[in-house]
């Protein structure tokens, strides 16, 4: 009898394993479906919704957004609602300045990586490796692929790192992946399958909402209430769509970055001027991670920033 319940009990608790499996990501998805239906509902009449959004725009301004962008227009970033800005970057990617970051990309992947990295998954990235128990970002898994292949101390004649997180070799890398990525029509595709990947989301996201600094300033701050408002001569991405368009090449300093390199320049540059974050850690995995999910289901497009 004592073997039939315990029996009994270890299949109801199976079972119930098997039907929460899939609830992990519950509580991301409806964050998910609110930031869309925030950042929707904030765009869709810029000029009746500026004393709500955006007091300090001029009339003139918000008369020229585009007005009513759908969910999937956000993966254009900035560009979903700045049209005199979509236009400039429409002009230059009729010759992309990032097409020999792809060349060189390949190039590099086929003699380094392709042994050590399965080429359609990089859509994945973030994911959580349940034996490391941690977050791995598309950077941090090529990264490795370096170590492996004994590379990740080779410098320049500088002195400096040829193989770091932030851009250069490895941004042609992850040019290629996601060049590939978006002729194949892929979507960002992040999971949360366990409840240890559940806790490094909610960790991202309480970091990425969380005020730091003397200025008491927070991601969000910047680019989801801030989304949209003007920072001299240039408009605060929205976080829906954030990601799709990384690596990102950006025309005033002539190179591209990756995710890792954008998300150390808002911790250094924008104002935080607090403790800074090295990529590949974990505040900077989860975060990513975190800001990944947000795009999940968002098409994938490289793209030219100002």
């Amino acid at each position: 009898m004592l073997l039939k319940i315990a029996k009994t009990t270890a299949l109801l608790a199976l079972t119930a394993c098997t039907l929460n499996a899939g609830d992990f990501n519950a509580q991301a998805e409806k964050d998910r479906l609110a930031l869309i239906d925030y950042t929707v509902s904030k765009f869709k009449d810029p000029s009746a919704n500026k004393n709500k959004f955006f007091p300090n725009s001029t009339d003139a301004e918000l008369k020229k957004f585009k007005k009513a962008p759908t969910h999937q227009d956000f993966a254009a970033g900035t560009y979903t609602f700045d049209m005199i800005g979509k236009q400039s970057r429409d002009d230059q990617m009729d010759m992309p300045p990032f097409e020999e970051n792809i060349e060189n990309g390949e190039v590099l992947f086929e003699k380094h990586f392709k042994n050590c990295f399965k080429a359609d998954t990089a859509n994945k990235y973030p994911m959580f490796d349940e034996d490391k128990g941690a977050v791995v970002t598309l950077g941090g898994a090529l990264m490795s692929c370096v170590k492996e292949a004994g590379l990740s101390d080779l410098k320049n004649k500088k002195g400096k790192k040829v193989w770091n997180m932030k851009g250069g070799k490895m941004s042609d890398v992850q040019s290629y992946l996601m060049n590939m990525a978006a002729e194949d029509e892929k979507t960002i595709d992040i999971s949360i399958d366990s409840a240890a990947a559940a806790a490094a989301y909610e960790h991202g996201k309480k970091e990425y909402y969380s005020q730091k600094g003397y200025l008491k300033l927070s991601c969000a701050t910047c680019h989801v209430q801030g989304a949209g408002k003007r920072v001299r001569l240039q408009y605060l991405s929205p976080l829906l769509g954030q990601v799709t368009h990384f690596p990102v090449y950006r025309v005033g300093k002539g190179k591209q970055f990756t995710l890792e390199g954008r998300l150390g320049g808002c911790n250094r540059d924008e104002g935080e001027n607090y403790k800074l974050h090295k990529p590949g850690k974990k505040w900077s995995n989860d975060v990513l991670y975190f800001m990944s999910y947000m795009s999940n289901g968002m098409n994938i497009a490289l793209d030219v920033r100002r």
